[in-house]
């Protein structure tokens, strides 16, 4: 898939004076029926998360608090998105190298995705993914 797959969805926002309040709904809001949701925090000053491809993972990255990075990668080009609200999010589609870097202080990473963990999914090297991906 092209890196033009790859989007930031805005999501519904319910402004209230007691606080707001944004949901997401799978295969409405985001293209595929929801099966994992996981979040990095805690996130060392300086360092950088993600480093790989997924073969057929689809998944939409929410910033809950502070900020970060994401660097995308088809292969032939490459995009870095900055995400710092949590009433949107990044769509990124399956074959697509990802690198998340330039962590805030605080910042909270929740990652919807479209299949349960499943390490067979994963290509970690980068060569590898360039071959896979027809780039080589």
């Amino acid at each position: 898939m092209p890196l033009t797959d790859c989007k930031i969805i805005d999501l519904p926002k319910i402004t209230d004076v007691r606080g707001n309040l944004t949901f997401v709904e799978g295969g409405n809001h985001i293209p595929f029926d929801i099966k994992r949701v996981y979040y990095l925090y805690d996130v060392p000053g300086g360092a950088d998360r993600g480093e790989h491809a997924h073969k057929a993972l689809h998944q939409f990255i929410i910033c809950m608090s502070g900020s970060f990075d994401i660097l995308l990668d088809d292969g032939f080009a490459t995009k870095r998105f900055h995400l710092n609200r949590s009433y949107y999010g990044l769509y990124v589609c399956p074959m697509m190298w990802r690198y998340l870097d330039n962590f805030s202080s605080g910042a909270v990473c929740m990652v919807l995705t479209s299949e349960v963990y499943d390490e067979a999914d994963y290509i970690r090297d980068y060569d590898e993914f360039k071959n896979a991906a027809g780039a080589v």
